[in-house]
């Protein structure tokens, strides 16, 4: 069954009544096609509108809609001949972020995400997209292979966060983040990141310091929830006074729509109506043309040139002109 949002009630009272009619014209063969046609155009003009002016706040519940595509689903039907490779070669295997070899539309690549699981058990193992060092210092591992090798590497970004547990801290979590950052920023080889849900904080940006950084069009990027923003600005607990969460949201502008209005990020990635969790093959399709737009640009340049542009791109965001 379709999971639905809360601003998407009244969609959702219409395709369901689509549905029953639907049910009734196979059950009884009573001829209500005229009737499902009508309601179905109504279905679709309500979803056009509501998704045309979402909030940031709508925005975010969107790039956490468990139907959303995940990593592995964009493994299925981006990549052929995928291979993860795990463990860091120093404490252990993290399921939080997967990677290894793989072959994208006739050239070899390195391909690394976060993966936040579909069901509950599956978001259990992966932790919910939630690395500890170890996933971070593997993603090193595979970075240094794609530059040993000459191999592009794309890199796919969900996570609410790094993992911030008593063991992750104890085995050196910010350490991780950092020289996951410091590697990605250093590569000689071409690197296209793609923020596929949510990217969040340090544990994103691990993975999203790239020559070209590309957002779907209801995907987030910030360097707190919304919700942890709200908890220290107004003090605010989930389910305990005010939500501001929305505020948060509107406030720190963290849209795909905004940031590329910032210089932050590169392109925008258009989804189906509806978001990408209504049609995952378009939006998979859509992704991967971005990215083979944004290696066919970068694998003319030289390692030195690769470094020197990404460096050049992060030290500008924020920059303001003088006039």
């Amino acid at each position: 069954m379709r999971t639905y949002l809360d601003f998407e009630k009244p969609i959702a009272e219409l395709e369901g009544r689509i549905e029953d009619l639907r049910q009734m014209d196979a059950d009884s063969g009573v001829n209500v096609a005229e009737e499902v046609e009508k309601l179905q155009a109504k279905a679709d003009q309500l979803l056009s509108d509501a998704y045309g002016k979402l909030t940031r706040w709508q925005k975010t519940q969107v790039a956490r809609h468990a139907a959303r595509p995940h990593f592995s689903d964009y493994v299925g039907r981006l990549v052929d001949d995928f291979t993860p490779l795990a463990g860091d070669r120093a404490f252990g295997e993290d399921l939080a972020i997967i990677g290894g070899p793989a072959r994208f539309r006739g050239r070899s690549i390195v391909l690394i995400g976060h993966e936040k699981g579909s069901d509950t058990a599956g978001r259990v193992k992966h932790n919910f997209g939630m690395a500890r060092p170890e996933g971070y210092r593997k993603a090193i591992r595979l970075m240094e292979l794609a530059e040993r090798f000459d191999l592009p590497v794309v890199t796919l970004v969900d996570t609410p966060g790094a993992y911030p547990g008593r063991g992750a801290e104890e085995r050196g979590q910010a350490e991780a983040i950092a020289s996951c950052t410091e590697k990605s920023l250093g590569l000689g080889a071409p690197v296209v990141s793609v923020i596929v849900g949510e990217g969040g904080s340090g544990g994103a940006v691990a993975l999203a310091s790239a020559n070209r950084v590309l957002m779907l069009e209801h995907s987030v990027y910030s360097v707190i929830s919304p919700e942890g923003c709200a908890s220290i600005l107004w003090k605010d607990a989930a389910g305990k006074g005010d939500n501001k969460a929305p505020d948060a949201a509107e406030a720190m502008k963290i849209s795909a729509q905004d940031l590329f209005q910032f210089g932050v990020i590169d392109g925008v990635i258009a989804e189906p109506v509806g978001g990408a969790h209504r049609d995952p093959e378009l939006t998979v399709e859509r992704l991967g043309d971005a990215i083979e737009t944004a290696i066919g640009e970068l694998e003319t340049l030289s390692p030195d040139e690769l470094r020197q542009k990404r460096r050049e791109k992060f030290i500008s965001i924020g920059r303001i002109g003088l006039a």
